[in-house]
């Protein structure tokens, strides 16, 4: 019979590309500290935003940078009004003023990049979601990364929470890296490449063993 924290992290499993319940037990084997890590901070419950197309979700990445939720919230949902409601559309991006967009509260860097985003869409150097699926990440986070205002950490988060990919490990993202500080009781954040040179032991479920480094902050302790 599967533990509670197996049977949970097969659940959660549902929504992603990889047999949540295989790469926690991978884990647990491969790494003890994190192991006692998952049993503090419990399942594994990481849930994926359904992706309908690259262009929206990218389009609402930039939108929410470096802002509160509830900020973002409402700037997206002014900027779709001025859009025509509905689905965002690149063409629909390009033939609005910079003005109107700006009046809507996007700064004149979100204005810029958004643009480049949706010019980017219809030049197709950013895939289609058919396409987006059968690259692999690095392909994606090359391809991505070409856009104005899109860093190789918001690709990493849509690798995690939109496509369910299983490896993915983001070494500059702050709370990562502190929260493996805290978690291995370190006296300072690891450098990024320490941090990737530890995590081949976790291979290929980095990003499993990423999500439980952001739980690390909440449950700290070893053992």
């Amino acid at each position: 019979m599967a533990t509670p924290l197996k049977k949970k992290a097969e659940d959660a499993g549902d929504e992603l590309c990889y047999d949540a319940g295989a790469a926690v037990k991978h884990l647990a084997k491969a790494d003890p500290v994190l192991a006692g890590l998952m049993k503090r901070a419990g399942p594994f419950a990481l849930r994926t935003r359904h992706l309908h197309n690259p262009f929206e979700a990218l389009a609402r990445n930039i939108v929410f940078q470096q802002l509160h939720g509830s900020a973002a919230e409402a700037i997206h949902r002014r900027f779709v009004e001025l859009l025509g409601g509905g689905r965002l559309k690149p063409q629909a991006v390009l033939e609005a003023s910079e003005e109107s967009m700006r009046g809507v509260g996007l700064s004149g860097a979100k204005t810029a990049a958004l643009k480049d985003l949706a010019a980017k869409t219809l030049d197709g150097t950013v895939p289609t979601l058919a396409r987006l699926k059968r690259m692999d990440d690095e392909e994606i986070v090359e391809r991505l990364t070409k856009v104005r205002g899109i860093g190789r950490w918001t690709v990493e988060m849509l690798l995690m929470f939109r496509l369910g990919r299983p490896d993915v490990l983001p070494v500059g993202d702050f709370a990562v890296r502190k929260g493996f500080m805290v978690a291995y009781g370190l006296g300072e954040m690891p450098k990024p490449k320490a941090l990737e040179l530890h995590a081949e032991v976790w291979r290929p479920y980095r990003s499993v063993a990423s999500w439980y480094m952001w739980r690390a902050l909440e449950h700290p302790g070893q053992g």
